[in-house]
């Protein structure tokens, strides 16, 4: 069985367990700084190395030379695992047909989040238009002008007149009954870290990337306009993505839409913040290090981290990192189901996305077996904890799964390993240290400190961790581990940090401890909400979220997994899934999927 298995790979790591008793991490030691003394300690930080290596060793990046087992592991630099193309695997006749839906969110009485089919029907029933909804949106998202609307902040460009030029393209098609598919007409929005040609992009800084140039728009976007979707903008991110806030000093922080004294999670912030508030009803982030991910569970949406590699980064390389991906926000499991469908499409000219088959919906019987690692699991917060396992305990008697008891070994030096890899990958930013944020500016100095030789041992804890995962999937096929997202439920924000940014390593590491496994085995990872807690302040409601991570290639069971969870959320969870306090009203009409 274990060779038939590796054969419908390429790339498949040598199953091999690894087994080591779970040893917690000791409390983090870095120093949390803030305000003016931010300011101008990372100055004094980017133009001295030697206190560049001292906040290097404190976070800890060093212990690796002391992690024992890896003397005769060889290093993995790329976790790109391809399923191998079987008879069958042929691209449906269209990702955006109606039967490509498998489901709409159940009803629970509550009001809905619109979705991708609402906007469909209203521009069937002539309810609406395209050009409608573009000029109800404009307002609300435009930074330039002179009245912003808060929402204006999860922006960073619109470009009003190509806005206006694809809705009116796809208000004819509606009017003259040839519209593309169900994405025709509807509005989405991009993280600011991808190209789209006619915007510039600044990856969160003050820096633009295209230098003034005409850029080719990255292909998942195009495959949406394409269907006819309408892009709307680009959206703010973290500066870098190099923290999970979206605490941004340049284009303003985003509000969360449930409680804007919390952050909305980054980086990709922008995107979980516009769909959150129901602007448009999915947009595409990328995850290099939980980055669409926390962001859905800090604003209640789903959101998918694909394999590495299954969605194509063109026109960038894939080998920019090992662990960045482009993946969709969603705010409801048939959106975020056919927003990858199309965002997946394989990418003729890509490697590696040409060699992946192209994503079609599950079909026949699916295993339901969820792991567990208990020590993990229990480091999370007790509300945290609570909800998420009073939703397993649904999937568990009321669905039919499996729960069984797994291990994971390298945790804390995964997690270290995988940190020390974003870092150095991502040190090539292309624009003086001193154009960065106070906080980028600490971080991206202390990055350029990982010798050779430890970057190496990280690459070797990828590979003990990715051997100890194709011996899991091997030993229970279908197996989904699950955690909750993140340990903590969200993030308040303290007003003394936005004006320059904050630097909390010890936060920053507990909200990370659940997402970085995915991005650094390369395997796929789906969240969504299972719960919410009241802020303490009484200033709204905190979403919970799980995550469940498959076997790579394993993105359709994932979305099954999600729609089970959707089950939980609307039918399961006592009070429903509720709409946040600060809901835009994109579609004001009664038109809502009768399906």
């Amino acid at each position: 069985m274990s060779k038939d298995h590796n054969a419908r790979f390429f790339n498949y790591p040598n199953p091999k367990a690894f087994e080591q008793p779970y040893e917690p991490p000791p409390p983090p030691k870095n120093p949390v700084i803030k305000g003016n003394v931010l300011y101008y300690l990372s100055n004094v930080v980017a133009a001295l190395p030697f206190i560049q290596n001292i906040l290097w060793s404190n976070a800890g990046f060093g212990s690796l030379r002391d992690c024992d087992g890896l003397d005769n592991v060889d290093p993995r630099l790329d976790p790109t695992v391809i399923p191998i193309v079987q008879p069958g695997d042929e691209a449906p006749e269209s990702y955006t047909d109606r039967r490509s839906l498998q489901r709409a969110p159940p009803k629970d009485g509550q009001p809905r989040f619109y979705t991708i089919v609402d906007f469909h029907n209203a521009y069937k029933t002539g309810a609406c238009t395209p050009s409608d909804v573009v000029e109800a949106l404009l307002p609300i998202v435009r930074r330039d002008v002179s009245q912003r609307s808060p929402h204006a902040t999860a922006f960073t460009e619109t470009r009003v007149e190509m806005v206006r030029r694809a809705a009116e393209a796809s208000t004819k098609r509606w009017k003259d009954g040839k519209p593309l598919g169900i994405l025709d007409g509807v509005p989405f929005a991009v993280k600011d870290d991808l190209d789209v040609r006619g915007y510039k992009r600044h990856v969160g800084t003050s820096h633009d990337y295209t230098k003034g140039q005409e850029v080719e728009t990255s292909w998942c976007v195009k495959k949406c306009e394409e269907k006819g979707a309408v892009l709307i903008g680009k959206l703010n991110m973290h500066e870098l993505g190099a923290d999970t806030t979206n605490n941004n000093p340049i284009w303003g922080t985003p509000l969360n839409p449930y409680n804007n004294s919390y952050y909305t999670g980054g980086s990709s912030g922008g995107v979980a913040s516009v769909v959150g508030h129901g602007i448009v009803p999915f947009g595409i982030g990328s995850d290099g290090g939980g980055s669409i991910r926390i962001p859905s569970n800090y604003t209640g949406l789903y959101g998918l981290k694909p394999s590495h590699g299954r969605v194509s980064t063109a026109p960038l390389p894939a080998a920019v990192n090992s662990v960045t991906v482009r993946g969709p926000l969603a705010a409801s499991m048939a959106d975020l189901e056919l927003a990858y469908r199309v965002l997946a499409q394989p990418d003729p000219s890509s490697w590696p996305s040409s060699h992946f088959s192209p994503p079609k919906a599950h079909r026949g019987p699916r295993s339901k077996v969820l792991g567990i690692y208990e020590p993990w699991f229990d480091r999370a917060d007790p509300p945290v904890q609570a909800a998420c396992r009073t939703a397993l305990q649904y999937f568990q008697h009321e669905l039919g799964y499996e729960i069984i008891e797994i291990s994971l070994p390298l945790l804390r030096e995964g997690q270290l390993a995988h940190a020390m890899s974003i870092l150095a990958e991502g040190v090539n930013h292309k624009t003086s240290i001193y154009n960065l944020t106070p906080a980028n500016r600490v971080l991206m100095s202390v990055a350029t400190q990982t010798p050779t030789t430890d970057f190496l041992l990280a690459q070797r804890v990828r590979t003990v961790l990715m051997e100890h995962l194709a011996h899991l999937f091997q030993k229970h096929p279908g197996l989904v581990i699950v955690t909750p997202t993140t340990r903590n439920a969200g993030w308040p924000i303290d007003p003394a940090d936005l004006a320059y940014g904050v630097s909390n390593a010890n936060m920053t590491l507990k909200n990370m401890e659940y997402v970085w496994l995915a991005n650094f085995t390369g395997i796929p990872c789906i969240q969504f909400p299972v719960g919410y807690v009241n802020d303490p302040e009484g200033k709204g409601k905190v979403p919970i979220g799980l995550s469940g991570n498959g076997e790579w290639g394993g993105e359709d069971a994932l979305i099954e997994f999600g729609h089970d969870g959707e089950k939980w959320l609307h039918q399961g969870l006592r009070g429903g899934r509720p709409r946040p306090q600060g809901w835009v009203d994109a579609l004001p009409i009664d038109n809502r999927n009768p399906e």
